[in-house]
């Protein structure tokens, strides 16, 4: 009997989430087999608020005859606000096997209604500007005894700006940056902390530290405040004693508020700390506050709480400087040796008074000098005044930078080694998948792809993280979001965000430019931007499973279709408004960013895409009437497209690259004319001298295209291409992130233009889907989807002797490599995870050439349904581990 175990027990796509929200949570879970082809055929949930499971449960599913092992909803008791539940699960499967009970994980509930805040006040502590013209943080406390033995506690907090919370001196945990930014005038994350371990029997203290963050700070190009202009906190703690009795402490006007050493703090331009007017202890219970002030009611609403949805935002990693320059202008810069976002720690040693100023930039100039033309009005310094007392170490709070290098004012070069260090700060998600291949430039793209990832998302899916910008473009967003999957579980990130795009939807079903929406900035309703709220649905239901996504964000699908059907005088082309086109791509007129595809040709493209979207969504939530009209407004569009743009012929009336891409990619084509549509797009490619015009439109479907009708080796030549256009270029230039344009340092080392020039911009990282999804091989099957039956379709190429891809599925680990052989054939190895098959798919290879660990196909354990064709092998593999040999591939 095969033996199996269930592991990596997981709730709405978390690992023990504490203070959600939900009233149905989602329970998914992991299996591993010790055999091939294992399929789970039946499983049991219980769910209790013993660790043990002792006494009552709250839901015990008994034995379910059933193969799903994710999404599966919490149909048990009705939760309960503040509680922790915990879980197992054990399964039954193929030839009789039964695991024993996993380790229990759990969730935890938050407040789960609003009458649970009555208690709570919001509250501020103005403060005035100082004589330097600062504008200081605020710092709030309140005492509270507790006087009897503790057996949990828990605080639920929040503000309108960006909050630390302190208990006893001590931070509440390590998360950064909350509450998050999100729709503020509809929808506010609150935060729960498990905080029992460091409240006592005695006196007490919650501290609270209040900065600007995005709700009050200056942001957009204008540097405005777009939600408020009043800080404040709402705070609850509950705890309970082991006798059962409860006791709370609530943000009101018993609450004390004062200045302190954070000056001013704003997310562009940093942070000024003046240790001396540090408060030592400020939070401890003993702690002098008789010279503080009273702080006051601020009347804002409860009823736009939500709570935390995404995973927070913390340090997950420290880089030290590689080495200390001094620059042919006599700076002393700090490289880190990699373009990163957070900020930097330090410790020094001097006399009180002394102003250490650490400014932040991505490059050095042409003479390495430190530049920082491309920020724009983002000041990205931070000053620290020393106290005085001994060695002092200090990190920002409420802001971050992006940066490589760090210029160093106020000490001497020699007290630096070994006292600064890089903290990098991102959305802690899950790390997902890995990618390498025989090439190390390629590896280092990869490398730079998953940087830029980690840098931008930071709570939501930012552009750039350096200059006056920083904001959530839906047209990034979608464009990246299939690669992004392949990096780290976004599947909490992309939902949070989503719910914020939908809450920003105009009642028409418009959608901003920028989500969250700062209107009078960015503005909305371009094609490809706005098509966000489509695409990104259907990519996290294709690669999660999670069908809740396409629900829930139904209504803003079909809003966002329904306006773009309103568009114009003719319902079935969008040739109206304003569009940003193929943004950035390299075929634009002199002193344009817009390519030269025509703006209305991309915009009916998508529209045709975005609906073809929602028609699927609409079948598959049961909406038989939806998924009818939509599917038929899809082929009417389709129709319109090619009566438009494409020649009786079947060519593109515009020749470009992007063009033809959007078209093919979208199959907005007759069938008959799709290979000599694609044999045209290889040669305009050719043409060009082999290098690619494409922008931010044109560049993600590009390789996709090129490879799908038969031209795998021109998408290599793309891949492998070292100068400028390319992938590689910046890699050749030093780059550790990927650039906003390929050019955005020169081959002679000068610069693209200061007004929009990020090297920290990942709309070109698309190609990320590419490298795992064709050249590794690994992709999702929308008709089983969330990688319940995997694609496994290497394309070998270019010069290339190898490539391997991991990826940690809802299901487990899947692993694609193959190494060309001295022999002329290629070696493959698959790794499919129990309770999933994949549908392999080898290119030249014959069923007579192909053998699995020394046996023919046809014998091979696992190894089903094969199939033929004089281009490929085709075959079913249930779960397990592979090993091919394609002898006679070419």
């Amino acid at each position: 009997m095969t033996e199996i175990e269930v592991y990596g027990l997981t709730c709405n796509h978390r690992l023990n989430p504490v203070g959600i929200g939900d009233a149905a949570p989602a329970l998914s879970w992991k299996i591993r087999s010790a055999g091939r082809a294992f399929l789970q055929e039946g499983y049991q949930i219980q769910v209790g608020k013993r660790v043990d499971f002792s006494g009552e449960l709250d839901w015990s599913t008994g034995r379910r005859v059933s193969g799903q092992s994710t999404n599966v909803g919490y149909e048990g008791a009705p939760l309960q606000p503040r509680t922790r539940y915990y879980y197992r699960v054990k399964t039954w499967g193929t030839g009789g096997a039964e695991s024993a009970w996993s380790a229990p994980a759990y969730f935890e509930t938050g407040l789960l209604s609003n009458e649970e805040w009555a208690a709570a006040e919001w509250i501020s502590y103005p403060q005035p500007r100082d004589e330097a013209g600062d504008e200081p943080i605020a710092y709030l406390r309140k005492r509270f005894p507790l006087d009897k033995p503790i057996a949990s506690a828990r605080v639920y907090a929040t503000a309108l700006g960006m909050y630390q919370l302190f208990v006893n001196g001590e931070k509440a945990d390590d998360t950064r940056l909350n509450p998050g930014w999100t729709s503020y005038t509809k929808r506010l994350q609150y935060q729960t902390y498990d905080v029992t371990q460091l409240v006592s029997e005695g006196d007490n203290a919650l501290g609270v530290m209040l900065g600007n963050g995005w709700y009050r700070g200056e942001m957009g190009w204008d540097k405005k405040q777009y939600y408020g202009d009043t800080r404040a906190a709402l705070v609850v703690l509950h705890v309970r004693y082991e006798d059962g009795s409860e006791y709370i402490v609530s943000s009101d006007n018993s609450w004390k508020g004062s200045d302190g050493a954070i000056r001013s703090s704003e997310i562009y331009d940093g942070e000024r700390y003046d240790a001396r007017l540090e408060r030592i202890g400020w939070s401890l219970a003993g702690f002098d506050d008789s010279e503080w002030g009273t702080v006051v009611h601020y009347d804002h609403s409860k009823e736009l709480l939500v709570a935390q949805e995404n995973e927070p935002v913390r340090i997950v990693n420290t880089i030290v400087p590689i080495s200390v320059l001094t620059t042919p202008s006599g700076e002393t810069v700090l490289d880190m040796g990699q373009n990163m976002v957070g900020w930097m720690r330090f410790s020094v040693q001097t006399k009180a008074g002394t102003v250490v100023k650490l400014r932040h930039a991505e490059v050095l100039d042409r003479n390495g000098n430190f530049y920082i033309g491309n920020l724009r009005r983002a000041e990205q310094t931070v000053t620290y005044i020393c106290s005085g007392n001994g060695a002092e170490t200090f990190e920002p709070f409420f802001t971050f930078q992006g940066f490589r290098y760090v210029k160093v004012e106020g000490i001497s070069p020699e007290q630096i080694p070994g006292r600064f260090v890089g903290c990098v700060l991102t959305s802690d998600l899950q790390e997902a998948g890995q990618f390498r291949c025989s090439d190390p430039l390629i590896n280092k793209l990869a490398d730079n792809i998953v940087w830029g990832q980690i840098g931008n998302f930071v709570d939501v899916p930012t552009d750039c993280p350096q200059r006056d910008e920083r904001l959530g473009w839906t047209g990034d967003a979608q464009a990246f979001v299939r690669a992004a999957t392949y990096n780290r579980n976004v599947m909490p990130f992309f939902t949070k965000w989503l719910r914020d795009l939908s809450a920003d939807q105009k009642p028409d079903g418009s959608v901003p430019h920028v989500v969250p929406d700062l209107s009078t900035s960015a503005g909305e309703n371009s094609s490809a931007w706005g098509d966000a709220a489509a695409i990104v649905p259907w990519v996290l239901y294709e690669r999660y499973g999670d069908a809740r996504v396409l629900r829930e964000q139904y209504p803003s699908m079909k809003g966002w279709v329904e306006y773009i059907r309103a568009q114009g005088e003719n319902e079935l082309l969008w040739n109206t408004g304003f569009h940003f086109g193929d943004w950035l791509g390299l075929d634009a007129k002199e002193n344009s960013y817009v390519g030269a595809t025509p703006r209305d040709l991309i915009a009916t493209a998508f529209y045709a895409h975005s609906t073809g979207l929602l028609a699927k969504a609409a079948a598959l939530l049961g909406y038989t009437e939806d998924a009818a009209k939509y599917a038929d407004l899809r082929a009417n569009i389709e129709q319109a497209f090619r009566d438009e743009y494409v020649t009786p012929s079947g060519r593109v009336a515009s020749p470009t690259q992007t063009a033809y891409a959007v078209a093919l990619m979208f199959d907005l084509l007759k069938e008959e004319d799709r290979v000599q549509a694609a044999d045209r797009l290889a040669k305009i490619v050719e043409e060009e001298g082999n290098q690619l015009t494409t922008g931010f439109v044109g560049t993600p479907y590009l390789c996709h295209v090129l490879t799908k009708f038969g031209h795998v080796e021109l998408a290599y030549k793309l891949l492998e291409r070292r100068e400028y256009p390319s992938w590689l270029y910046p890699v050749t230039k030093g780059a550790t992130t990927i650039w906003e344009h390929w050019d955005g340092i020169k081959p002679d080392g000068s610069f693209w233009s200061d007004d929009m020039n990020s090297y920290n911009h990942y709309a070109y990282g698309a190609v990320g889907d590419w490298l795992f999804g064709t050249v590794a091989g690994i992709d999702a099957d929308e008709t089983e989807p969330g990688y319940r039956r995997i694609i496994i379709r290497p394309i070998p190429g270019g010069s290339l002797t190898s490539a391997e891809a991991s990826l940690e599925s809802p299901y487990g680990e899947i692993r694609s490599a193959w190494s060309r052989q001295k022999d002329g054939g290629i070696a493959y190895e698959v790794t499919v995870p129990a309770n999933t098959s994949a549908l392999v798919r080898l290119q030249g290879a014959s069923k007579s050439s192909v053998t699995e660990s020394g046996l023919a196909l046809a014998a091979a354990e696992g190894v089903t349904d094969i199939v033929e064709t004089a281009e490929w092998l085709e075959f079913r593999v249930g779960s397990g581990t592979y090993h091919f040999d394609a002898q006679q591939q070419q």
